[in-house]
């Protein structure tokens, strides 16, 4: 595709060089670069593309995309932009012909319940006989089939639109992906054609200096999603509703338990693997059981049925989605064939774990043991509250390491035992998460 196509629509503040050259990939990191490469200067936390220009030029890239006024090697075309972020989704979309305007595409964003509920919405869908890919934390699926398994929830701006172009090759009819506050905020899934939006919830998380400065723009970039799609879902429980419901720009439907809405539960009934209840809403009324327990679950179905009423789904295949859905690392029960129940979840807020521990104790008939640890260069007072939280719920907490990526995994450990210390909870630490796990079985 000649350059000049690429960066048609852009704001381009200057240009350098000649654009009617052909452009036969776009590269984001200089290492990827090769020949009659468009090399896009992202400026990042940790380093800047600008300093890798060279880079890419020797490696073969022939124009560059920057938003700073950098010496550029002689006979390279440079455009100059204001935000390079929005750029790299630009020229992505318009390099794979705009594939997300060929998916049926639902985007999920909120503190909780975004895996759980693109889960039930592929399986919903699958149900009806459509292919369905979605992209998210645990994995990213064309069908069945697992593709690009990146480091973040939601992509890349051109790993995401190069995932899209993969499904429509490959006859996927819809896309369901996580959309997480920092792809928002870094234009990741900019020049994306959402068709329908969902906000499941908003709690305190996230907030750091690599992150978001406080809550407030943590919210602000969850409700950017709903600037960008044609109808949008909120959960009109959570206290934030208002404020997301304010700033929509869509058709917006509400779900919820405790309030009037437009999809609404009912008459709920807990077990200990599952939860099932009825649906009152302005499409169809319908019971449903889920197979994953728990109140959460109750809200995340929620979401995934309005989704798909939106989509004119039938209940039937609702009904069935829902109740075989099963999320890896979400309230995931593991067979033992022993006297003892093992769930997987993959709480790591204060919240998440009251959630978690609070479903499992409704049902347990024995000691609740809890194993966890807590990620390294994130938020340290998650750790106080997940340690208290656990001293609180659990009858024997083990505490051990998870992920500290550069931190001292004892530190993480120990800032962990002070939140437990404001309880009369019992704990033991052991860093060997492998030992731990096996003393805790």
């Amino acid at each position: 595709m000649l350059l000049r196509n690429l960066i048609d629509g852009l704001d381009v503040e200057e240009i350098r060089g000649e654009t009617d050259i052909n452009i036969g990939n776009i590269a984001y990191d200089s290492r990827k670069a090769v020949k009659d490469s468009l090399f896009v200067c992202i400026e990042g936390t940790i380093t800047d593309g600008h300093i890798y220009i060279q880079e890419a030029v020797e490696n073969g890239a022939s124009a560059v995309l920057i938003q700073k006024e950098v010496p550029v090697p002689q006979g390279i075309t440079s455009v100059r932009i204001k935000d390079t972020r929005y750029g790299l989704a630009h020229v992505s979309s318009r390099f794979f012909d705009n594939p997300s305007k060929k998916l049926k595409l639902v985007g999920i964003t909120g503190t909780k319940g975004k895996t759980t509920t693109t889960f039930m919405v592929k399986n919903i869908l699958e149900a009806a006989g459509l292919k369905v890919g979605l992209i998210g934390t645990v994995m990213n699926l064309i069908g069945n089939e697992p593709v690009y398994a990146g480091r973040t929830t939601t992509p890349e701006s051109y790993d995401l639109q190069s995932l899209f172009s993969d499904m429509v090759e490959k006859n996927t009819d819809c896309a369901v992906m996580e959309v997480s506050s920092q792809a928002l905020k870094l234009n990741r899934v900019s020049c994306s054609d959402f068709d329908i939006g969902v906000f499941t919830n908003l709690y305190k998380d996230h907030i750091s200096p690599l992150e978001h400065k406080d809550i407030d723009e943590y919210l602000f970039e969850k409700t950017r999603l709903f600037k960008m799609c044609k109808e949008g879902l909120v959960n009109v429980d959570d206290p934030n509703a208002g404020r997301v419901l304010k700033e929509t720009k869509c058709k917006v439907y509400t779900y919820g338990v405790a309030q009037d809405c437009d999809i609404r539960a009912q008459n709920i009934v807990k077990h200990p693997d599952s939860v099932e209840f009825d649906v009152e809403s302005r499409w169809a009324r319908e019971h449903v059981k889920v197979g994953i327990p728990g109140l959460f679950s109750v809200y995340n179905a929620l979401a995934a049925i309005g989704v798909c009423f939106l989509m004119g789904i039938d209940g039937k295949f609702i009904r069935e989605g829902l109740e075989r859905v099963k999320v890896p690392g979400r309230a995931e029960v593991v067979e033992t064939n022993m006297d003892f129940t093992v769930m997987v979840d993959y709480a790591h807020t204060a919240d998440s774990l009251q959630s978690i521990l609070s479903t499992v104790r409704d049902f347990a008939r024995g000691r609740v043991v809890c194993v966890f640890g807590c990620g390294g260069n994130k938020d340290r007072g998650r750790r106080f509250g997940m340690g208290e939280v656990s001293g609180n719920l659990a009858d024997f907490t083990i505490i051990t390491s998870d992920n500290p990526r550069s931190e001292d995994p004892a530190q993480i450990i120990n800032d962990i035992e002070t939140g437990i210390k404001k309880t009369k909870g019992k704990y033991i630490k052991i860093e060997d998460r492998r030992e731990a796990i096996k003393y805790a079985i």
